[in-house]
């Protein structure tokens, strides 16, 4: 098995991390809302409504705040303590998303960690691994699709 994997090249995640958090959350949690669609609106995540969640990717130097409200996730900017923060590398993360790994292996050979309410972390976990999760499918990101979506959440 081959244990090399992307990794940012540290000058990069220099750049990043000095750079605005709230722009690069923002893109982020579009991409996300693009990508998952209705899946974020089950009232199976009803639980996480309100809740500020922070997903760091330690090896990018970024860290995304959000919160999920009725229509998907919600940037945020960093006003108080996460209520969960999940922190892995972003081949990590990139694993999870296409479940070639499972965030119990990552836990436990301590790629993946979380912090704050584990309780809510708990049912993250298992609130994602228990969702049925549409294929992952770049063309939902097309930048037309992307500014479409953009244009409608601006206008409702």
């Amino acid at each position: 098995m081959n244990n090399q994997h992307f990794t940012f090249p540290k000058p990069v995640s220099e750049f990043l991390s000095v750079l605005p958090g709230y722009p690069q959350t923002l893109m982020f949690v579009q991409t996300v809302n693009l990508a998952l669609g209705d899946t974020l609106r089950s009232e199976v995540l009803q639980p996480l409504r309100g809740k500020l969640i922070s997903i760091r990717v330690n090896d990018a130097g970024v860290a995304f705040y959000f919160t999920l409200n009725h229509r998907g996730m919600v940037a945020c900017r960093r006003t108080r303590e996460p209520d969960l923060t999940i922190s892995a590398s972003a081949y990590d993360f990139l694993m999870l998303a296409l479940r070639k790994e499972d965030p119990d292996t990552l836990f436990f050979s301590r790629r993946l960690c979380m912090e704050g309410d584990t309780e809510l972390g708990l049912l993250v976990k298992n609130t994602l691994d228990a969702l049925e999760l549409p294929p992952f499918d770049l063309r939902a990101l097309s930048p037309q699709r992307v500014l479409a979506e953009i244009r409608m959440r601006l206008l409702a």
